[in-house]
Formats: structure tokens, sequence, C-alpha cells
């Protein structure tokens, strides 16, 4: 029996998938539960069209956050920090204050989880931070320590 997944299963595939499993197993376990239908011809010309939706959805989407990353191509962020006088600061630089920086250029929130510092900020000076908005949209972006 062909089946169109609705969502992700471990063993059979991705969602928007159409698959071959066992009749009895499509039946009794998938369609009552909801994560399958049965692919027949009016369900996958639904499925076509499910799909261009989202892939049309996917690329404004990565218009969006290309747009963000040309936004931030180029500036310095600025991020105060309170330090000793051998310029060690208290504490350290996390992707959360970056994301503030960053919404405060771009008015837009970065979830902290995108952002990786490629390196322990402990000391005043200039970093590089990474951002990954999207698998196709990545960027970095330089940040300066100063103290407060």
């Amino acid at each position: 029996m062909d089946i169109i997944l609705l969502k992700d299963s471990e063993t059979l595939g991705k969602a928007n998938e159409i698959v071959t499993v066992k009749d009895g197993y499509g039946r009794n376990y998938l369609i009552p539960q909801k994560m399958a239908i049965i692919a027949n011809k009016t369900n996958r010309s639904t499925l076509d069209d499910r799909v261009n939706k989202q892939r049309e959805a996917e690329d404004r989407r990565i218009g969006q956050f290309k747009a963000i990353a040309a936004k931030l191509e180029g500036q310095t962020l600025r991020i105060g920090a309170k330090a000793g006088t051998s310029g060690k600061i208290f504490g350290s630089v996390t992707n959360v204050q970056i994301g503030q920086a960053i919404q405060e250029i771009i008015g837009e929130d970065i979830d902290r989880r995108k952002i990786t510092l490629l390196e322990e900020v402990k000391n005043l000076g200039d970093y590089i931070a990474q951002v990954q908005l999207h698998e196709k949209v990545q960027f970095n972006v330089n940040f300066e320590v100063y103290a407060d």
C-alpha cells in the first residue's frame, strides 16, 4: 500500500514523502493515528500543491534571512562588559548578549541557538560570532567587547 506521510517518522521517512508499507500497518496504525493518508490520485495532487506552497514560503523566508544578513554585513556590534584593570572581563559574553545587540540594530529577535561563538569571550577586544538563520543562510558578525 502506498501512503503519504503527514508527519516525520524515524523508520519510514519525512513528512510529504510517498512510501510503501504493509496494508495492515497503514490501515490499522498510520492512518488512524493521522500520521499518513492513502496515496490516491486526489491526495497526490493535494500533496503537490502543499509542497509547492511550502517551497514558496521557504523561499520567502530565505529572502528575509538574506536581507537580515545584508543589514549586518560589515557592521561591528558593540557589547559592554565589566572588566578589571588587566582587560579581563568578569564572567563572559554569551550568544544572548550578541542576540540582543543584533536585535537593537535590525529590530527583530534572533534565536540565541542560531548564534555560535567561535571562541570564548573572556577579555576585551574584537571577536567573531557565526549566525546561521537557515541552512542556506549563514554569516559572520564582528563584535567588540568594551569596558563598561
